[in-house]
């Protein structure tokens, strides 16, 4: 059983911004996880790589994979982020793509803090390619 970082009253209290912050640092943790797990590569290679799966349009596109698996709470966790009003303008990707990496990035926050790494660790794997 995994412990929760923060109390689920003041998680449901949490920013959704502030959850895709920490969702962000949770998502490239596990990125870096996956890549270093494939083989030894060369730091360089290692950061080329992890740019596919960390850009807001490589997310979105997890997000299509991700959906179907999601319970209800997820799923809400996921819409909270998707629908956050943010300040920064996207460059690389669009306006949608940029929100659904932000929902996706406010879900692995959350459980993160719910103490549920096995359960983003999961996602993760089923959303994102071996890695190379």
């Amino acid at each position: 059983m995994e412990e929760s970082v923060m109390p689920r009253v003041r998680l449901s209290e949490t920013s959704p911004l502030a959850l895709a912050y920490m969702g962000d640092a949770v998502f490239e943790l596990l990125v870096r996880e996956k890549l270093v797990c494939a083989g030894e590569r060369p730091p360089a290679e290692l950061n080329r790589l992890a740019r596919g799966y960390v850009t807001a349009v490589a997310q979105s596109a997890a997000v299509e994979k991700l959906l179907p698996l999601l319970d209800e709470n997820e799923t809400d966790m996921y819409k909270r982020g998707r629908n956050a009003k943010s300040a920064h303008a996207p460059r690389s990707a669009g306006a949608v793509e940029y929100r659904r990496a932000t929902g996706l990035e406010c879900l692995f926050g959350y459980l993160y803090l719910c103490g549920r790494i096995d359960r983003a660790r999961a996602l993760f794997d089923a959303a994102c390619v071996p890695a190379p």
